[in-house]
């Protein structure tokens, strides 16, 4: 059985306690959405949420969980986090600002502890993934330990369907 490298995000939910599951996939580099690793992985998509870093004007970072299959809505994510607007950090930035690349970037264990905003159908699930903080690996986990953890505020962040 091939061991899993722990990411910092595993560490961190390690020396809090807190159970997951890591989920392997082989990533496809022409196809790094968050649909594709649900199909990987085996989970509906909309329990698998992806980490989207954004700059708000009034905040600077922030950091955004929502659904694999829905797109943010960024009106409705500066009104929660507090801005006039917010941008989405460019993925040059992504690896200096957060410690994650692009396609693996995990709410858990970022460089600095950046506000963070969950979309509110988490807690609809028992479990979801969310990145391990690299490509090719998902954690599935109880939202309602990850989002005390990471300090999260749950909001309707994406546009509608």
């Amino acid at each position: 059985m091939e061991k899993t490298v722990k990411t910092n995000a595993m560490r961190q939910l390690d020396k809090a306690g807190i159970a997951y599951t890591p989920l392997t996939y082989e990533p496809d580099e022409n196809d790094l959405s968050g649909v594709h690793v649900a199909e990987q992985i085996g989970i509906e998509p909309e329990r698998t949420f992806k980490t989207l870093t954004a700059r708000g004007d009034k905040t600077g970072p922030v950091v955004l969980v929502i659904p694999a299959d829905r797109e943010i809505d960024l009106k409705k994510a500066a009104k929660a986090t507090g801005n006039k607007r917010v941008e989405l950090v460019h993925v040059k930035e992504l690896l200096a600002l957060t410690g994650y690349i692009r396609g693996g970037c995990s709410p858990i264990g970022m460089k600095k502890k950046f506000p963070t905003w969950i979309h509110e159908t988490a807690l609809l699930y028992d479990e979801i993934t969310v990145s391990a903080g690299m490509k090719g690996c998902q954690l599935l986990l109880d939202p309602k330990k990850l989002i005390p953890f990471v300090a999260a505020e749950v909001v309707d962040l994406t546009a509608e369907e």
